[in-house]
């Protein structure tokens, strides 16, 4: 079983060896690459839809309270859903109701799939009419969701329609991002690398002295970063595509 910790020390060991490490002395610390391997979850769930996972989840509601507070991986609710139909009874349960017999096994004598298609239309259309469905507000920033509405009874369950983050194990253990992880740290790190080079040209010695690549390796992770930004607009991550767009 796969931890952070492991899966985190397999993407250092990868940036030190990409650089040279073990040929040459790479001058990058731990929080380096901490830096790093955090600028690139940025960018990546700033970006890429493949950062975020669908996910449902149950809220107990609380008379008179109209503010609740999600956790914080929760990056957006969709959609809130209510067990009734509001105020005009509970919910149609077709099977319990003889529909199977009545409605389908002798479709032909009867009105067959169309009258349960008019019940749900009208189910749709009360639902509207007598608060089947709770308008609402969310703040990603503070995770604060606020319902367009006063509750007046207690204990009452929704459904929540939500966009979850996905965990920092998880996209490092995704085939399909795990490579733009690995080479976004790493461009990172080169740049960071070459930052520090930059600032001296050359270092002294008997035979003239060395130069340095700073400014080639800036320029290098630079261009990778470019293009692995680039990437996401491609798909290479196995995130959803868009739909067509018209206008």
């Amino acid at each position: 079983m796969a931890d952070l910790a492991t899966e985190k020390q397999k993407l250092y060991d990868y940036i030190t060896l990409s650089l040279g490490g073990g040929m040459i002395d790479v001058e990058l610390d731990a929080a380096h690459y901490d830096v790093a391997l955090q600028k690139s979850f940025d960018v990546y769930r700033q970006k890429s839809s493949n950062s975020v996972e669908e996910s449902y989840g149950f809220l107990e509601l609380v008379k008179n309270q109209q503010d609740y507070t999600l956790p914080d991986q929760v990056q957006n609710v969709r959609q809130v859903f209510r067990s009734t139909t509001g105020n005009v009874g509970s919910v149609f349960e077709p099977f319990e109701a003889g529909y199977m017999n009545t409605y389908m096994l002798v479709a032909g004598r009867v009105g067959g799939l169309a009258t349960y298609d008019f019940y749900k239309q009208y189910q749709e259309m009360a639902g509207r009419m007598f608060g089947a469905y709770i308008n609402f507000t969310f703040d990603p920033v503070s995770k604060k969701m606020v319902l367009i509405r006063n509750v007046q009874s207690e204990g009452e369950t929704v459904l929540l329609w939500m966009y979850n983050t996905r965990p920092d194990l998880n996209l490092l253990t995704d085939p399909r991002c795990k490579p733009w992880i690995y080479d976004y740290a790493l461009a990172r790190s080169k740049y960071m690398l070459g930052e520090a080079r930059s600032k001296f040209a050359t270092i002294a010695g008997p035979q003239g002295g060395t130069s340095l690549n700073g400014d080639a390796l800036k320029a290098e992770a630079q261009q990778d970063m470019d293009k692995l930004e680039t990437d996401l607009l491609n798909y290479v991550d196995g995130q959803m595509p868009l739909t067509w767009v018209m206008g």
